[in-house]
C-alpha cells in the first residue's frame, strides 16, 4: 500500500476511531529542537526533570526505537469531553477542560493501541507502538510537520477548523514512503496577542515562549511545591489547570461558537460558591489516601493529594472563602503546607 492509501483507510475509520484529524511525517530530527535545548537551558521547565533527561530520545528517536522510521499523527478533540468519568467528586472547583474526565493517558493509550493493532494486521511484518505525551517525544513539532496545525503564539497547536483544544497521540511505524509531505498549515496567528495579554501570571514570556515556573497549569499540577507567594494571588479560582491562553483564541472562540469561558475569576451566585466551599472543605478534610483513590481514574490524580490541598487553599485565600477559615487552620501544623495554611488566613483577614 502506498501512503495514499494507508491514510485513505485511516480515513474510512475516523469516524469509528472518532479523531479530530490525523497526518503523517517521517521521524526526522526535529526542526524545533535547538529552540527545545535553548529553553531547558534556561530552566523554563522548572523541576520536570524528565524533560531535559528524555531529551537525546526526542532528538533521535532511534536511540528507543531502532526501527521507527515515520509516524502517523492524531488528533483527539477534548471539548466536549469524550470520556467523561462516572464520578468526579467535585461540583464547582475550575478545573482545566481537559481535566473533566477520565485520565487521557489511560483511555487515549487503548485508543493508539487499537490503530496499532488495526495496521498491524495489514502489514504483519512491520512494527507499530502507540504513544501518547507521556511517551519522550516533541510531539507538537512532529503533529505541525504531519500537517495537524501550526505552533501557536500560546504554543498550543492549532487547527484553523479544529482550534487547539486536542489531545495529540502517535503511532511510531517501522513504515517508511518516499512522498514528500506538503501538507504543513501556515502560521495564522498574525499580529494577535491575545494569549500572551490575558495570561495572569505572564508565563509567555514573548511568543511561542512558556516559562513553567510561572504558569498556572504547572503551578497547579506538575510541581510538588507550594506556589511562590509573589504569585499567588493571580492563580485566581483555578484549582487545577488554566485554560485561559487557549480559550481567548480566536482559533478557538470561532471553532466552538463562544461556548469557552475566558473570565479570569469565575461569578458565581450564592448556591455556586456554597457548592465551591463543599468541594475544597472534602478535599481539606479527607486522607491523602482516600483523595488517591477518590481521584484515581481522573487526571486530576496527577497533582497528588499534597497538590490538591495545596490548590485548594490558593483558591480559598483568593476567593475569601472565610467560611472555610477552621478547616484552613487545622493545616497549620502541616509540615508542607503549614506556611500556605497561614498565608490563606491571612489572606481571609482582608476585606473583600
Amino acid at each position: 500500500m502506498t501512503l495514499q492509501e494507508i491514510l485513505k483507510f485511516i480515513e474510512s475509520k475516523q469516524s469509528q476511531w472518532e479523531f479530530s484529524h490525523y497526518g503523517w511525517a517521517p521521524l526526522e530530527r526535529p526542526i524545533s529542537f535547538e529552540y527545545y535545548q535553548s529553553w531547558l537551558e534556561q530552566g523554563h521547565h522548572a523541576d520536570m526533570a524528565y524533560l531535559q533527561n528524555h531529551a537525546a530520545i526526542k532528538e533521535n528517536p532511534n536511540l528507543k526505537w531502532s526501527q521507527a522510521k515515520s509516524a502517523f499523527v492524531f488528533a483527539q478533540s477534548y471539548f466536549p469531553h469524550p470520556a467523561k468519568a462516572e464520578k468526579i467528586p467535585l461540583q464547582q472547583a475550575r478545573l482545566s477542560l481537559y481535566s473533566q474526565g477520565q485520565d487521557y493517558h489511560h483511555w487515549f493509550k487503548e485508543k493508539m493501541q487499537v490503530v496499532c493493532t488495526t495496521l498491524q494486521e495489514i502489514f504483519p511484518e512491520h512494527e507499530f507502538i502507540p504513544m501518547t505525551d507521556s511517551s519522550p517525544v516533541l510531539e507538537r513539532d512532529l503533529a505541525y510537520r504531519a500537517g495537524l496545525g501550526w505552533v501557536g503564539k500560546n504554543t498550543c497547536l492549532i487547527h484553523p477548523k479544529k482550534g487547539s483544544l486536542f489531545f495529540i497521540g502517535e503511532v511510531y511505524t517501522s513504515l517508511q514512503f518516499k512522498e514528500e509531505n506538503s501538507s504543513r498549515v501556515p502560521d495564522f496567528c498574525g499580529t494577535c496577542t491575545r494569549c500572551l495579554d490575558i495570561c495572569p501570571t505572564e508565563a509567555l514570556t514573548e511568543p511561542r515562549k512558556l516559562d513553567a515556573r510561572k504558569c498556572i497549569s504547572y503551578l497547579t499540577i506538575e510541581s510538588r511545591q507550594p506556589s511562590p507567594e509573589e504569585l499567588r494571588s493571580q492563580i485566581g479560582d483555578w484549582f487545577f489547570g488554566c485554560d485561559l491562553c487557549q480559550t481567548v483564541c480566536p482559533w478557538n472562540q470561532k471553532a466552538f461558537k463562544n461556548q469557552l469561558l475566558t473570565d479570569l475569576n469565575l461569578s458565581l451566585d450564592t448556591s455556586a460558591e456554597s457548592e465551591l466551599e463543599k468541594d475544597l472543605r472534602y478535599i481539606l478534610e479527607t486522607s491523602g489516601k482516600q483523595l488517591t483513590r477518590d481521584f484515581s481514574a481522573t487526571a486530576l490524580s496527577r497533582a497528588g493529594p499534597f497538590g490538591l490541598k495545596r490548590n485548594a487553599l490558593i483558591v480559598i485565600g483568593n476567593r475569601r472563602l472565610k467560611n472555610l477559615k477552621n478547616e484552613v487552620m487545622s493545616l497549620l501544623e502541616n509540615e508542607k503546607l503549614a506556611e500556605l495554611a497561614q498565608w490563606t488566613l491571612n489572606q481571609l483577614e482582608i476585606e473583600s
